[in-house]
């Protein structure tokens, strides 16, 4: 007699889809060889009609190591970018639409090289501590392939050379056990993939599922050649209108303007995501999920988790400088809504990426313990004040490389369930 049992929740469908698939082939498997011994024997056999039942053992489910569905959950395995080899992306229109016009003569004299040798130096030795510390904190942690990001490449639309495999938040988005790989919107980072491969492969082996989302021709028709930007007032007025460098030639998108709540998640309109990569999100991940389209007073929007991020079950940062047009939508679901204090960064510390609201791109090790930056005192305390415990990094310089502690890492495994926090 077959039985088949059917396992639940998030990281176990995988698993249940392999076992009833096993042991439907293991049945007919034997069905088969039975009917093939009866019938070279039937001549010379006595007409008996014993068949004996087979017992079928069911394989015993193993753990899928991809299962993360909210930004808060107990973290138990997480990767952790790299700064090693990173290099100045070349300065095109895309790129020019999301830095500071402060930085653009770095970008002019610096595209397609190296990021400065010693601030690259301090970067890498401030990841290494904070991996250190992750594992102290009892968190596996996972590394990207060094890559050579100096490379000239060409494909039959553009020419590049690459830029990092720092920041993993941007290329992956862990969705229960499914890694979602994204397109990406600039030409530099189009083959940033390659660095992740080895881990992916490894984690689709041991279960989980892999989706690759359509990947951009990047071709010009993608950007807005003439994307008019001069000055910050140009950027708001331009963002207000719902314009953007990023055209809707083709779905685009970077993970990290996705942040998840469970059986919600929360996205914006960016420079580097378009509303037909969400559009792509929204149908791959129903019915199981719903996909909310939010948006801020942001003149440079790119990626959400400096401007909006969830640290608890109806919990979120939402920063000051760019309200949510949404907000009282959170508020009426019964969320906290905490706006965080003014950065500390020192003015004259390069930020050549991003703004110095990485302050609050913390990283969440559960709802009780948080990794801030070291120098951010006045964040520590709030954080305090909330009943959280803070874990202290310096990470300066491998904040000018456009990302804090949320940016350089991707949550592969969190202990907890699937649930459903926004009503």
């Amino acid at each position: 007699m077959l039985r088949v049992r059917c396992l639940r929740g998030g990281s176990r469908g995988a698993e249940a889809a392999h076992l009833i698939g096993a042991m439907l082939g293991r049945a007919l498997n034997g069905w088969v060889q039975k009917t093939l011994q009866s019938t070279s024997s039937a001549a010379a056999a006595q007409p008996q009609h014993v068949v004996e039942e087979e017992h079928v053992t069911e394989p015993v489910p193993q753990e899928c190591p991809v299962c993360s569905y909210n930004e808060w959950d107990p973290l138990e395995e997480v990767i952790v970018g790299r700064a090693e080899n990173a290099h100045v992306p070349p300065f095109t229109v895309e790129v020019k639409a999301n830095t500071y016009e402060k930085y653009w003569p770095f970008y002019q004299k610096y595209g397609g090289w190296s990021f400065p040798a010693d601030h690259l130096k301090k970067a890498v030795a401030e990841i290494e501590e904070m991996c250190n510390i992750l594992r102290h904190e009892g968190v596996v942690v996972k590394r990207p392939e060094p890559v050579d990001w100096s490379v000239e490449y060409k494909t039959p639309d553009f020419t590049s050379s690459g830029m990092y495999a720092a920041m993993p938040r941007d290329i992956l988005l862990v969705v229960g056990n499914e890694i979602i790989e994204a397109p990406m919107a600039w030409r530099a980072r189009f083959f940033e993939y390659r660095a992740y491969r080895p881990l992916i492969k490894e984690y689709f082996r041991k279960g989980a599922k892999w989706t690759t989302a359509p990947k951009p021709t990047m071709a010009d028709d993608l950007y807005d050649q003439d994307y008019p930007i001069r000055t910050v007032e140009d950027r708001h007025k331009l963002a207000a209108q719902g314009k953007f460098v990023t055209t809707e030639h083709e779905p685009c998108f970077d993970a990290a303007d996705f942040i998840r709540a469970g059986t919600d998640l929360f996205v914006q309109r960016s420079q580097v995501t378009n509303y037909m990569g969400i559009e792509w999100m929204r149908r791959h991940l129903a019915p199981t999920y719903k996909v909310h389209i939010i948006s801020f007073k942001d003149p440079n929007p790119m990626h959400i988790d400096a401007t909006f991020n969830i640290i608890g079950p109806g919990l979120v940062l939402s920063n000051p400088d760019r309200p949510c047009r949404q907000v009282d939508m959170f508020k009426k679901a019964g969320w906290t809504v905490v706006k965080p204090p003014i950065p500390l960064i020192p003015d004259d510390h390069p930020l050549w990426m991003s703004s110095k609201w990485l302050s609050m791109n913390v990283l969440m090790l559960d709802e009780k313990r948080v990794m801030v930056d070291a120098n951010e005192t006045s964040i520590q305390k709030m954080f305090e004040n909330l009943g959280i415990k803070t874990i202290k990094v310096n990470i300066r310089h491998a904040n000018s490389l456009g990302g804090g502690f949320h940016c350089w890492t991707t949550d592969v495994r969190r202990r907890g369930t699937l649930q459903s926090y926004f009503h």
